[in-house]
């Protein structure tokens, strides 16, 4: 549904987006991962028609962006990351507006509206004043303005920028069920953890040039030579013997005594954790505790960038 190549954007001397290679699927929930001013935001506008490329492709459900805007707009919801809101408007004239500007008949309007409002959770505020929302009732209520052409692209720039936790959770679980009805969704952040939990896949961008691509178990396998594992033995059991066990397996990079426990770092690799708990039980050492410490997709992104771009 989204595809690009070698998508560039230069502003005078800055490259806002430089060579950009991406390709996005129907029904996929694409996390565009980078600090601000990383290029996330000029991509999308490209993506979205707003602005042109300087150089390379960019084509959305088929159609090119250069040529082709007309036909991408009918296909495609922006939610930029400031959503404007009229002050003197109800939620329910807000998408009447919108629903007017994307001529969508009259007679389809309001069930389109029923539905949007029910997706979103905003049936109870129909009449409410669009300025009387919470920061999360307007942000949802932006998810639903872009949905009232029933567009099968979305493009959500920080669509959880600003949100307590609690609308955080209802914002994740409205673009989770989007990706469960087919749409494709391409999410800007810079809350790694919040995309951890919600995207099929991931793009990490960092000064115009993307540094991976790709799904978010990979992210956690290119990154899995850091992963950390503490042991705790129980009274009675040598750490220096356990510490011999370990020592000579290639697939350990490192074991240590530290603050009464082994810990264990793992080399890179598709071997897990579970052969270290294997080796120390064979060799009869008995274990209290055994701990291996999660790779965070935090951990995942300073580790892919770190002097990538140096």
């Amino acid at each position: 549904m989204i595809k690009t190549t070698n998508l560039t954007k230069r502003f005078g001397d800055l490259t806002a987006v430089d060579s950009l290679s991406l390709d996005i699927g129907p029904g996929e929930i694409f996390g565009f991962i980078g600090p601000n001013g990383a290029g996330k935001s000029t991509t999308m506008k490209i993506l979205a028609c707003l602005m042109e490329p300087d150089a390379g492709s960019a084509h959305v459900g088929g159609f090119d962006v250069s040529r082709d805007g007309d036909q991408i707009r009918r296909i495609l919801g922006y939610m930029p990351d400031f959503l404007g809101v009229y002050d003197d408007l109800t939620v329910d004239e807000y998408l009447q507006f919108f629903a007017a500007a994307f001529q969508i008949p009259r007679a389809r309007r309001r069930a389109i509206i029923d539905g949007v409002l029910e997706l979103t959770d905003l049936t109870g505020k129909r009449r409410a004043l669009v300025d009387s929302l919470s920061r999360g009732m307007q942000q949802r209520l932006g998810v639903a303005r872009v949905l009232v052409h029933e567009p099968k692209v979305l493009l959500l720039d920080e669509p959880a920028s600003g949100l307590d936790p609690r609308a955080r959770i209802e914002m994740r679980s409205l673009l989770q069920e989007l990706g469960r009805m087919g749409k494709c969704l391409m999410v800007s952040s810079h809350i790694l953890s919040e995309l951890a939990e919600m995207c099929t896949s991931i793009g990490i961008i960092e000064r115009g040039r993307l540094l991976y691509a790709g799904s978010i178990e990979d992210a956690y396998a290119k990154v899995r030579g850091g992963e950390r594992i503490a042991i705790r033995l129980e009274p009675g059991s040598s750490p220096d013997s356990a510490l011999a066990t370990l020592e000579h397996d290639h697939r350990i990079a490192r074991a240590t005594r530290e603050n009464g426990q082994i810990v264990v770092e793992l080399t890179p690799g598709e071997h897990g954790h579970h052969f270290v708990l294997e080796l120390l039980m064979n060799a009869n050492h008995r274990i209290a505790a055994f701990t291996p410490q999660a790779v965070r997709l935090e951990d995942a992104f300073l580790k892919l960038t770190r002097g990538a771009l140096q």
